[in-house]
């Protein structure tokens, strides 16, 4: 495995170390690791390599009420078509607009804006970081 370091609000954050004391995850970074494979599965372009990957999403997806329908439908394309909008500002290396139009699509608490955040990370130099 590589090591990265993230950096992330503090809000988000919380919201992990939340999740951690309450045991929905082992730690923050199996927290992350997972996050960053679900947006590349998602997208259809990744095979997730983790570790009980399709049991944890299912537990995790599985504790939320279903909210089904045409809207859901909208907002996940919504989704893709962002983090597409992103992965093409980051590979041709503009991190800095991809940033700002993460920031100008979701508010930092979002779990979809954390989730683009980390397909970023792939991308920033060192000085980024």
């Amino acid at each position: 495995m590589v090591k990265s370091t993230v950096r992330f609000p503090e809000a988000v954050m919380d919201r992990v170390e939340e999740m951690v004391e309450e045991d929905i995850f082992s730690s923050k970074s199996e927290f992350q690791r997972f996050a960053v494979e679900f947006v590349l599965s998602e997208l259809g372009e990744y095979e997730p390599e983790m570790v009980d990957f399709d049991e944890l999403r299912t537990d995790l997806f599985a504790s939320r009420p279903s909210t089904a329908g045409d809207d859901d439908a909208e907002l996940n394309e919504a989704f893709y078509e962002n983090a597409a909008r992103v992965r093409q500002y980051a590979i041709r290396g503009d991190v800095e607009t991809a940033e700002e139009y993460i920031d100008t699509a979701y508010p930092v608490t979002d779990p979809r804006c954390l989730l683009l955040d980390d397909l970023l990370q792939a991308y920033r130099t060192d000085d980024e970081s």
